[in-house]
């Protein structure tokens, strides 16, 4: 199931693909499934009691890429980013354009072509363009539009302990509420699997005022730094070490009994967790958390390296790891005991 996601395309504004695969899972073990006007999906699968807390967990739909912008007169795309993207680690990579996939290269000028500090520099968009093949504007017109998206083309390794892909972010939250929907669950809960995460944390703010929850569990992929050359303090968080819990970022101040329950949750599942080692970044908690009169929101994610971009690195110890720390603490949640 996680290999169908992530090969799935799903760019900011089209997760068509995605939220098909995603449906099909779960229909027979959903109550009820919704698609919203933004293209959000609210399921609501009932538990063997009521839940005293309402409870919604949620995980984004979408992926970083690009769109296409302008066709030049040569035939290349000219594009931007859709989400955050290194654009060190974009030229040289194969990417498919449009509802076609058609496949397409992001090239550069040569190198023997540049000159003095041009040769070091980080290219910008503008430098940058994606080759499709085409002889010529009117060629590539036939193919590809403005306002085509452009994933990375889709890719999936795994050995006995790691995933390569592109898309765990957010694909693995993704594979944990489908899970969860297919289990026994002990108590009603909500899910809402989201759109346009990446591009402003669009999706969640309307999926979130629909549900109306008292508490809400985001489950998530977080950038992890443990690698050669980064020093104590500036991993984030490790590979290996189990869900990763965040007591605050750019977006959010968590709530802080959820993070010790987290943690505690965890413990009594028999599975590793970590803090995240650093107040950076942000993701749908932070609409989450601040809609309607509020809502109490703790964040549990999968550490992963390579963050958006076409080859992310994660632990399959640590999907299992989230896995049992969400299904304890939404227990703990909805059953009132916190």
């Amino acid at each position: 199931m996680l290999k169908k996601l992530c090969l799935a395309d799903g760019v900011s504004s089209g997760e068509e693909s995605v939220r098909n695969i995603i449906i099909s899972e779960i229909r027979d073990y959903a109550d009820s499934i919704e698609t919203d006007r933004a293209g959000n999906l609210i399921v609501f699968k009932k538990g063997r009691e009521r839940a005293v807390n309402k409870l919604l967990l949620s995980a984004h739909m979408d992926e970083v890429g690009f769109i296409v912008t302008y066709i030049n007169p040569d035939g290349t795309l000219k594009i931007d980013e859709v989400g955050g993207i290194d654009r060190r680690v974009i030229c040289g990579k194969r990417v498919t354009v449009g509802d076609k996939k058609l496949p397409g290269v992001f090239g550069l000028k040569p190198i023997h072509l540049c000159s003095g500090d041009s040769r070091k520099d980080i290219p910008k968009y503008n430098d940058m363009y994606v080759d499709i093949g085409a002889y010529d504007k009117a060629d590539a017109e036939k193919f590809a539009a403005a306002g085509d998206l452009v994933a990375f083309e889709g890719y999936y390794e795994e050995n006995d302990r790691a995933v390569i892909t592109k898309a765990i972010d957010d694909r693995a939250g993704c594979a944990v509420l489908i899970d969860m929907i297919k289990s026994d669950l002990p108590y009603d809960m909500t899910f809402t699997f989201v759109v346009q995460e990446e591009v402003g944390l669009r999706g969640a703010k309307t999926a979130a005022y629909s549900v109306d929850p008292e508490f809400a569990i985001v489950v998530e992929t977080t950038t992890a730094a443990d690698i050669p050359n980064v020093g104590n303090g500036k991993t984030v968080c490790t590979l290996g070490e189990g869900a990763v819990i965040s007591f605050m970022d750019r977006r959010t101040i968590y709530d802080k009994e959820l993070y010790k329950a987290a943690f505690s949750a965890a413990e009594c599942a028999g599975v590793k967790a970590q803090a995240k080692q650093a107040v950076a970044g942000g993701n749908d908690s932070g609409v989450i958390s601040t809609t309607r009169g509020g809502v109490r929101t703790i964040a549990v994610s999968v550490p992963c390296r390579y963050l958006h971009s076409p080859h992310t690195v994660a632990f399959k110890e640590d999907i299992t790891a989230v896995e049992k720390t969400v299904e304890q603490l939404a227990s703990r949640i909805a059953g009132g005991n916190i």
